[in-house]
């Protein structure tokens, strides 16, 4: 028998041999961590240079023990099952049992192999997805329009303080590069379009075209893409940063239903302002169109002859209609995206590109299906 003690704390530990091929270790007094300091070296050297099969470790004559001496058991235990030697416990209680259970090892979960999907499968997949979000997008375009009507019989529930500072901010504050790209396109087209027409001598209908393809397309298509860019891209960042800091759960639970106290606001504003801006992208498109007319040789007064003569009031009306309905779209989508925003550092991004994205998809083919109506309308 060999004995080592270490017992200014009351820790001791003796080995023996019980038969060839087993050993025992007897731990006795208090295994705490004050007094395993010692037998925590001892004892690991012991097991490490042990040449036999089987060690028991003896804790019967153990008074106290607690986290730092189950930690001892484990570490001995693993150290033995490296050398593969096999360990049993012995006069472990219920209580100590249950301690050293924690400190088990659990093995590494295996790592899954990734499924390769086939192209079909990839296919089918990504349409569901387009699917559920263009069911979504529905959805949420009634329950924006059913509150609405409800507001519109209880307005004095409605935002409107809210509603004129979304105004400002939508409206306002873009007219500023509305106007210059405007004034830009209406260049870009008069020069484009009086190439090709100086070679049959008929520059002064480059007002016509201009006139024509501003009021009805042009205008409320370019100022639907830069309200797009501009306001519906903040729309989805203001509720997904409101989302991620469970702003709009605070809001439920306070009974506030978000699309009558959030959404609202935002897309009456967009909705209202988009013609307004539309307005005034049409009326620099058509100075920057007189421009070009004045650098061709015509007089000014020829240039608001032919803008007076090929504009009707339906072309305006048409494209206020457009620019309502853009408006309508832009802010829906752009608040419902908001609201899909999930967790995580680029969740805001993620949001504010496919609220830009899908609004632009939805305008073009928006405007598809107003060209084909009206053509087969003939207005």
């Amino acid at each position: 028998m060999t004995t080592s003690t270490d017992s200014p704390n009351k820790a001791d530990y003796q080995v023996s041999e019980q038969s060839p091929g087993q050993v025992c270790i007897v731990f006795s007094g208090d295994l705490t961590g004050q007094t395993i300091g010692t037998l925590w070296k001892h004892t690991c050297e012991t097991v490490k240079k042990s040449q036999t099969q089987t060690i028991m470790l003896d804790v019967s004559a153990v008074n106290v023990c607690d986290g730092a001496g189950i930690g001892l058991l484990s570490f001995l235990q693993n150290t033995a099952k490296e050398r593969q030697i096999n360990t049993e416990i012995i006069g472990l209680d219920s209580q100590m049992a249950a301690l050293l259970k924690r400190f088990e090892k659990t093995p590494p979960a295996e790592i899954s192999p990734v499924k390769q999907f086939r192209l079909t499968e990839s296919i089918g997949r990504e349409t569901l997805l387009l699917l559920k979000d263009m069911y979504d997008q529905v959805a949420f375009f009634g329950r924006v329009l059913t509150t609405g009507l409800i507001l519109l019989l209880r307005p004095w529930k409605f935002r409107w303080k809210d509603f004129f500072t979304i105004a400002e901010n939508a409206g306002v504050k873009a007219i500023g590069i509305v106007a210059v790209l405007g004034l830009l396109f209406g260049l870009i087209m008069a020069f484009s379009s009086a190439m090709p027409l100086k070679q049959f001598g008929v520059e002064i209908y480059v007002a016509d075209l201009v006139a024509i393809a501003l009021v009805r397309v042009l205008g409320p298509f370019i100022t639907a893409i830069i309200v797009a860019g501009r306001t519906g891209s903040a729309y989805a960042a203001e509720l997904g940063t409101m989302k991620i800091n469970n702003e709009i759960d605070a809001l439920e639970v306070m009974n506030l239903d978000p699309v009558a106290f959030l959404v609202l606001p935002r897309v009456w504003a967009t909705t209202v302002m988009t013609p307004l801006l539309s307005i005034a992208a049409n009326l620099l498109g058509l100075i920057g169109a007189a421009a070009v007319i004045l650098s061709l040789g015509y007089p000014l007064v020829t240039f608001g002859l032919h803008v007076q003569s090929i504009l009707s009031v339906p072309d305006v009306l048409i494209g206020l209609s457009k620019a309502l309905i853009y408006g309508g779209l832009i802010g829906t989508i752009g608040c419902l995206r908001g609201l899909q925003t999930q967790l995580g550092a680029g969740a805001v991004g993620i949001s504010t590109t496919r609220a830009v994205v899908t609004s632009i998809i939805l305008l073009v083919i928006t405007e598809g299906v107003f060209s084909v109506l009206l053509y087969y309308l003939d207005i």
